[in-house]
């Protein structure tokens, strides 16, 4: 399969509409140790974080090939999203945990950074390292 360009975007799109669709609420796994993420440091926990993406919880939600972004408040606080998709471990509906975990992909290039970068490094190095998710059940 050389030269193909990944199928975790497209599944990604495909389970998220899915999910939608059902009346379920998305979540999906971050692996918070991949570089490029900007997430809400404060929130990962064991080098993961959890996040809900269903309609009603975020604003500006875009689904693209190279990543996943949008806007969103965790305590009150606004935060912006930026995740790689080589960070996206799985998707599933809190519910009943209908959904997928991704397996491991090679990325060609990691996308383009989102704009304050010395933020986002610096929220990087203050964050422990942990284990990963293995199950969803």
């Amino acid at each position: 399969m050389t030269g193909m360009t990944p199928r975790r975007p497209y599944m990604v799109r495909a389970v998220y509409d899915w999910l939608v669709d059902n009346q379920l609420t998305p979540h999906l796994v971050v692996d918070a140790e991949q570089p490029g993420c900007e997430l809400p440091w404060e929130f990962v926990q064991d080098g993961q974080i959890v996040l809900n993406i269903a309609p009603t919880a975020v604003g500006q939600l875009q689904l693209g090939n190279d990543r996943i972004e949008f806007s969103a408040r965790f305590s009150g606080k606004p935060h912006r999203v930026w995740v790689p998709m080589a960070a996206v471990m799985a998707l599933y509906a809190r519910e009943n945990g209908a959904g997928t975990i991704f397996e491991d992909e090679v990325f060609e290039s990691n996308p383009t950074q989102p704009a304050e970068p010395a933020e986002a490094e610096e929220n990087q190095q203050s964050r422990k390292p942990g284990s990963h998710l293995t199950l969803v059940k």
